[in-house]
């Protein structure tokens, strides 16, 4: 199942892109949110699993198998321009918002947001096409979701 994933962000598997590929852009995404800070912690690793879990319906091994791969992927350079051209093609515009709550999401997993997190969700909802006003909706109701105040964390 790991090499059919790590597949996905190869695309070495000679299959069109799909479902799949929108599952392991998603994901790079949200390791990337949570790598701003040069590393990925417990809570942004859990909150990364929950949200594949929820949004996708994973069962826990595929998410961990998404996330490795994930992780994996995005070592070295940061690829989000590829994975974001993979939501373009795959999500309607009305659908897209759900990517920048996850990774609010992610972003709020340690109860704090740092300024490279922030800067790479306004980044990131830029090229989705997503409005600022709709993004700051979004992470309203992360917020409230996770029981956060709406000014937790504002990069000062």
């Amino acid at each position: 199942m790991l090499n059919r994933i790590r597949s996905l962000f190869t695309g070495d598997d000679g299959i069109e892109p799909g479902e799949d590929a929108l599952q392991a852009a998603a994901a790079a995404l949200m390791v990337e949110a949570a790598r701003t800070d040069d590393t990925i912690s417990e809570a942004e690793r859990d909150r990364i699993l929950s949200a594949v879990r929820s949004h996708f319906k994973l069962s826990e091994e595929e998410a961990q198998d998404l996330l490795s791969a994930a992780v994996f992927d995005t070592e070295d350079v940061s690829p989000y321009l590829r994975y974001v051209s993979v939501i373009m093609d795959r999500c309607p515009p009305g659908h897209r918002l759900w990517i920048i709550e996850m990774l609010w999401e992610v972003a709020y997993a340690d109860g704090a947001l740092n300024d490279l997190e922030s800067s790479l969700l306004r980044r990131i909802g830029g090229l989705l096409h997503i409005s600022d006003v709709e993004r700051g909706e979004a992470r309203k109701r992360v917020l409230a979701r996770l029981g956060l105040p709406d000014d937790a964390g504002l990069p000062v």
